[in-house]
């Protein structure tokens, strides 16, 4: 072959290659704007199920504190690695069709599956060594003299026995369900 019947072949490539740059590169930008979209207080508590979660966060220490730090819902709830953010993302995608088929549209609905998706939740902290928490909080930073007598001991008893946040702090950013009268355990 010559090279002149080689050019629009060249070309061809070329123009493939531009594209499909030019649509990761898109992609990629669609996709970051998406999640950090997705990632503000106010997306979180778009759905109505989420006022009463939102008025709970509003009176915890998470949102309003002496050091002035706030933690927002993605803070604790969404990993910051991309395949652990993907994934919460997906599994979100249930509370959001929870709402939409008027499974948790009310409070009264909300509160009958609470004790369920808090358990599901506190499930997830701890198989991740309570990840999302230790993003802030970590033993090495805590200033244990600065802590009350008890606190001192039990964070101190925590971090010698390897145990994960949540297993003493639930109920921490939002009240902590009460077990239905139905469940045993």
């Amino acid at each position: 072959m010559s090279d002149d019947s080689q050019k629009p072949v060249k070309l061809l490539r070329w123009i493939a290659f531009i594209a499909a740059v030019g649509i990761g590169i898109a992609f990629s930008i669609g996709s970051t704007t998406t999640l950090q979209a997705t990632n503000t207080v106010e997306f979180c508590t778009s759905c109505h199920s989420m006022q009463w979660v939102k008025e709970e966060w509003m009176d915890s220490y998470h949102y309003q504190n002496a050091s002035g730090v706030r933690a927002e819902c993605a803070d604790c709830h969404v990993p910051h690695s991309l395949g652990p953010k993907l994934y919460a993302k997906v599994l979100a995608a249930k509370d959001v069709w929870g709402e939409i088929m008027g499974t948790i549209d009310t409070k009264e609905k909300f509160e009958q599956h609470r004790w369920t998706m808090a358990n599901r939740v506190w499930a997830k902290m701890e198989a991740t060594d309570s990840r999302e928490c230790r993003d802030c909080h970590t033993f090495e930073a805590m200033d244990l003299s600065e802590q009350e007598k008890q606190s001192r001991k039990k964070h101190k008893r925590a971090e010698e026995r390897g145990e994960t946040c949540i297993e003493c702090h639930k109920g921490v950013a939002h009240k902590r369900p009460r077990k239905p009268k139905t469940e045993k355990g």
